[in-house]
């Protein structure tokens, strides 16, 4: 399934979390996930795909809030 994330409401976003949640849902690794974090707190979308287990997913997304609209 495909996500566009679309920004990140935290008040104090933690990128560290950001990155971790990206590396596990996306299957990014770590510098990809980093740099992914940093292009989303910038104001831009990124796009993922992710794996099976997408409640856990979402969930995770929502904690950290961001912003994200299910593309497929």
């Amino acid at each position: 399934m495909k996500l566009n994330l679309l920004s990140c409401d935290a008040h104090r976003p933690d990128k560290r979390a950001i990155a971790k949640c990206l590396t596990e849902i996306a299957g990014a690794d770590a510098s990809l996930a980093r740099e992914l974090t940093d292009i989303l707190l910038e104001g831009d979308v990124v796009d993922i795909e992710i794996g099976a287990n997408s409640s856990s997913a979402f969930r995770a997304l929502r904690k950290l809030g961001i912003d994200y609209e299910i593309v497929e």
